[in-house]
């Protein structure tokens, strides 16, 4: 991942990168599942990115992207409207293995769009927070860091 711009300096960027680092790992993991045809695991790892992804969003959300809004409406609309779509088909495997026979192949699909968000989050966004942001909007970031939370150990892996 990214580290040629000193984003990840700041404890939030390099928070928010630590729990890309899990959830890409966790698409490799999900993309070997689905070659071994083990529907459940990738539903016990599309569980595992959800909750890696919950906290992670709602500082995107809530802190970083409406600071981001103002210069770059545009490009930040497009991100939260994938996350719409990332967790309404991680959703699906919220209580347990989904029974629609298509639904793995929609889990790989997601996951392609993830692996591609995350880079435009972290090639994109970050870099230009870290030139744009000041003190004060960095520490309302960290702000909702605080409340937020972070996902557990267990999650991180």
């Amino acid at each position: 991942m990214c580290e040629y711009c000193g984003c990840q300096a700041l404890t939030v960027i390099d928070e928010l990168t630590r729990e890309h680092d899990v959830v890409v790992d966790l698409i490799g993991d999900a993309r070997t599942a689905y070659t071994a045809g083990d529907v459940d695991t990738m539903a016990a790892i599309a569980r595992r990115i959800a909750v890696v992804l919950g906290p992670h969003t709602e500082v995107e959300e809530h802190g970083l992207f409406p600071a981001m809004a103002v210069e770059f409406p545009d490009h930040i609309a497009g991100l939260k409207a994938e996350h719409r779509l990332i967790e309404a088909v991680l959703g699906e495997a919220e209580h347990g293995t989904p029974a629609n026979p298509g639904w793995p192949l929609r889990l790989l699909d997601i996951l392609n769009l993830l692996r591609a968000h995350i880079l435009k989050e972290q090639d994109g966004v970050f870099p230009a927070a870290l030139a744009s942001l000041s003190t004060a909007e960095w520490e309302a970031i960290e702000a909702v860091r605080a409340r937020a939370g972070t996902p557990g150990q267990a999650a991180l892996g």
